[in-house]
């Protein structure tokens, strides 16, 4: 069986090809959250990829909101066995399931809501830990979102709602990787003091420094999981390289959405182990 970083490095040589073959697409995020989807899907995320139906009774839950990291999202779901790992390489093709936002109406396993419309994604799951605790399902919910969505006003008002619902059932996660489409988010719109701001809205915070440290990022998840049900929803604010793997493309926006071109894959995935075998 595959190490969580033998699964990783696979995961980021289907990220990075899976964008060249579209020659469209979004390494960067994608990159930055390999060890963070790797840790959730492989060890930490109570879930049933055989058998998956969209009520997720019984099971944990996740929710993308910040859509456009779909290749990592994708990667994830095929290789913890959602549907078959030859599927990815359709990636953002005519007719593919696996579109370059994850949608619905195509019925992809492991996709429980279309997302990519940034400032969403919070408030859905918000809705599902609710619905967890109607049914009394004890599982949990999580959600990944980008520092740079923060923008959104909607994400405000749902960070504002789940403490007043007690939706202690949530364990949502920033990526805290101070980088988004047009530069630093510093300069885009510069966020504060983001740890103090979530203590102020009620909910309980957790700052990782390491977020592509696997042994960090599990460690991290687990401490979260053993705070839920105590009043208060949980965030991680998970600090993150884009581009985190490749030298040449780490830490920098340039990555967010460009795909490599032939020589830049190469290079790309002589830094990358082949662990699980390519698609």
């Amino acid at each position: 069986m595959a190490t969580l970083q033998e699964t990783a490095s696979q995961i980021r040589r289907d990220i990075v090809r899976m964008v060249h073959g579209a020659q469209s697409g979004h390494p960067g995020g994608s990159l930055g959250c390999t060890d963070y989807f790797t840790a959730l899907y492989f060890k930490i995320m109570h879930h049933n990829p055989s058998n998956f139906q969209m009520d997720g009774n019984g099971e944990d839950l996740f929710f993308l909101s910040n859509g456009h990291i779909s290749p990592v999202f994708y990667s994830a779901l095929a290789r913890s066995g959602y549907f078959d790992v030859a599927e990815l390489a359709t990636f953002r093709k005519l007719d593919s399931r696996l579109q370059g936002h994850p949608t619905t109406h195509e019925h992809l396993p492991g996709i429980r809501v279309a997302s990519g419309s940034l400032g969403q994604g919070l408030s859905v799951a918000i809705g599902a830990a609710l619905a967890k605790k109607y049914n009394n399902d004890n599982s949990l919910v999580y959600c990944l979102m980008g520092d740079g969505e923060l923008d959104e006003g909607q994400c405000w008002e749902a960070i504002l709602s789940a403490p007043h619902q007690n939706a202690d059932n949530i364990i949502a996660t920033v990526d805290w990787n101070g980088q988004q489409i047009d530069g630093s988010t510093d300069k885009v719109l510069y966020l504060g003091n983001l740890e103090e701001k979530f203590k102020v809205f009620g909910w309980e915070t957790i700052v990782l420094e390491k977020g592509n440290d696997m042994d960090e990022v599990v460690a991290t998840l687990e401490k979260a999981k053993s705070l839920t049900g105590k009043g208060k929803p949980i965030v991680i604010l998970m600090k993150t390289a884009m581009g985190a793997g490749i030298d040449f493309m780490e830490g920098t926006h340039e990555w967010h959405g460009i795909a490599p071109n032939d020589d830049q894959l190469a290079k790309a995935l002589a830094q990358l182990p082949e662990t699980l075998g390519d698609y």
